[in-house]
């Protein structure tokens, strides 16, 4: 299986293994990994059969204002903004994320939140074969899991967790 992390994240595909299928024909992604699994799958003439997407980062519905923000943020105090970020992605459970922090960049940030997930690459991709599952959980503090969920519904099944986050965990005490 070809495995794609989140933004400034790495090693974290520990978290997803009820949702992973161990397959040299698999390719899955979290997050900003979700991002890069789709275009790397759509992209490539190797056989792939089954494309899983974890918590997709999906943004373009978020004004630009929304996303100039970020950047800003980001650019400012890259230590807080990815302290916070750390904690959104946890919410509601209390892991610690720390071990998994990678070296998240602007260009990377900005990718991530300027990136516009088209429906007739989701369909081209279904209609080569490719069977594409999504995982998101209503209560994650990321991206806005109705407009999400609206969108991915459509086209391919959708695994919505109640009472979990991003990292798909319940909240732990």
């Amino acid at each position: 299986m070809k495995y794609f992390n989140g933004f400034s994240l790495c090693n974290e595909e520990k978290f997803f293994k009820e949702q992973l299928i161990e397959s040299e024909y698999s390719v899955a992604g979290f997050s900003y990994g979700t991002q890069k699994a789709f275009e790397y799958v759509y992209n490539s003439t190797k056989r792939v059969d089954r494309l899983v997407l974890i918590s997709p980062a999906f943004f373009q519905n978020h004004k630009k204002s929304f996303i100039k923000t970020q950047l800003r943020y980001f650019k400012s105090d890259r230590e807080s903004y990815t302290k916070q970020f750390l904690q959104n992605v946890a919410y509601p459970s209390s892991v610690d994320l720390t071990p998994y922090l990678s070296d998240g960049t602007y260009e990377e940030l900005e990718s991530l939140l300027g990136y516009v997930w088209e429906k007739e690459k989701i369909l081209e991709l279904l209609a080569r074969g490719v069977i594409i599952e999504v995982f998101m959980g209503d209560s994650d503090k990321i991206v806005d899991t109705k407009r999400s969920y609206e969108f991915f519904s459509d086209l391919v099944p959708v695994y919505l967790f109640k009472g979990r986050g991003h990292l798909l965990l319940p909240h732990l005490t």
